[in-house]
């Protein structure tokens, strides 16, 4: 992966709370303190066709992804965090291929809310699970021309923010005391696309999934909300372990052109899933912590399945500090009156 596609990983943003009715026997808030954590990351974004059948056959294609390692600072009541790419060895470009990527990712977190805002453009694919077992040594199948694009808004809020905090397991702006959860709401909207110099499966693993037509291109937009349930739970009042599930509907206009250099569109409604999970450990002082996220697009046609899929994993280790001087300000306090309202 080169760097000059991935001049910035990723951008965290994590508003405090101030003024929100809270249970403090629940949740604990650090208005008080600034932190700083190390840490390391890796997104990627991948793509699966499946025989939508009993089969449960599958292909995947997979980016060869470097990890990011990255700073992360919480001050002025604001926190933010800066990713940027590794170099890969030489040894595993050999044996996956060369991904080039742009990967970008605004985020905004509140205690019962989360909202972020994605580009991601990935040039190069492996097939990650080949049909034939590859020996030890030799390259896996490779796609260097294939091209994804992906485009969207997502929104996650919580209904329980009263004793419940999603931020405290994935920015630790908050600590939550006691075990809580709380239903919530997920929403997306996305534009994806794929391309490829040839067709994306080739007729051997389009008959192994059933697939009518081999397709060169794709693109669609979706349309999702999703209900589902977040919960924390604290074992031992640090220890935590944080899971959150949305699965809904979603609209999905969609074309593909296949190999006859013939398009067809169609409209249908499939699905969208919406999945979080990080466990840490979490003190007045310290806090560390794995967090990993994914979200899930599927689209259905000609006989097969397609999905892509979007996840980012972190470790972080992070120290909270009393504030002094200047730093026991708020960005809030620069806005105008009629603005300064809580961001919750």
């Amino acid at each position: 992966m080169r760097a000059r596609g991935l001049a910035l990983l990723w951008v965290l943003i994590t508003f405090s709370a101030n003024g929100q009715n809270v249970d403090t026997t629940y949740i604990k808030s650090y208005r008080d303190k600034f932190f700083v954590w190390p840490v390391t990351k890796q997104r990627s974004l991948s793509f699966r066709l499946e025989d939508p059948g009993t089969s449960g056959k599958n292909v995947e294609f997979k980016p060869n992804n470097a990890y990011g390692l990255g700073l992360g600072v919480y001050l002025f009541d604001l926190g933010l965090e800066f990713v940027f790419p590794m170099t890969l060895p030489q040894e595993k470009e050999s044996m996956y291929g060369k991904t080039r990527a742009t990967d970008l990712q605004l985020n905004v977190l509140g205690r019962r809310w989360g909202g972020d805002l994605v580009y991601q453009r990935y040039k190069g694919f492996y097939l990650s699970n080949p049909d034939t077992p590859i020996p030890p040594g030799m390259p896996y199948p490779q796609r260097p021309d294939i091209v994804t694009e992906n485009l969207g808004v997502n929104g996650v809020y919580v209904f329980n923010g009263r004793r419940f905090s999603l931020r405290s397991s994935f920015t630790f702006a908050d600590r939550q005391l006691k075990s809580s959860g709380g239903f919530l709401l997920s929403g997306s909207f996305n534009l994806f696309e794929i391309d490829g110099d040839s067709a994306i499966l080739n007729p051997f693993y389009s008959s192994l999934l059933g697939q009518s037509k081999s397709f060169t291109s794709l693109d669609y937009r979706t349309y999702a909300i999703a209900p589902g349930y977040a919960h924390n739970f604290i074992i031992k009042k640090k220890f935590f372990v944080s899971l959150l599930l949305a699965i809904g509907p979603a609209l999905q206009d969609f074309r593909f052109k296949d190999t006859n250099d013939v398009q067809h569109t169609n409209t249908r409604v499939n699905s969208f899933v919406d999945a979080r999970m990080a466990i840490g450990y979490s003190t007045d002082r310290f806090f560390t912590g794995i967090t990993i996220s994914s979200q899930q697009r599927n689209v259905g046609f000609e006989q097969v399945r397609f999905s892509s899929i979007t996840t980012t994993g972190r470790i972080l280790f992070g120290w909270r500090f009393a504030e002094w001087g200047f730093l026991k300000h708020s960005v809030w306090e620069l806005l105008p009156p009629w603005k300064k309202k809580d961001p919750q």
